[in-house]
């Protein structure tokens, strides 16, 4: 299987596959599936976040942030600054 290098498209696959997933748990919960067996598909929806967040957030270091830190204004570094923080804060609770 071909690797895909784009961020962007690695996320939305990944995206795609927690969809899929989701439909299947909800399915699951309908017809009453054992417990454990619903807790581990949730487990494996969430890992599919973790890794589109993760993608997305390299992504965005590497492009949009970049290009910000170069620019001139200030202002913005420390608010793109405050952003990154704050996205690291909040992957850190979780």
């Amino acid at each position: 299987m071909k690797k895909i290098d784009n961020p962007k498209k690695q996320a939305d696959i990944a995206l795609k596959k927690a969809q899929s997933h989701l439909k299947k748990i909800r399915a699951m919960l309908e017809n009453d599936a054992y417990c454990i067996d619903i807790i581990t598909q949730i487990l494996a929806v969430n890992g599919l976040l973790r890794s589109a967040s993760d993608k997305m957030f390299k992504q965005h270091l590497r492009t949009c942030f970049i290009n910000g830190m170069k620019g001139g204004n200030h202002c913005r570094q420390e608010e793109m600054i405050g952003e990154v923080l704050e996205i690291i804060k909040l992957t850190a609770k979780n």
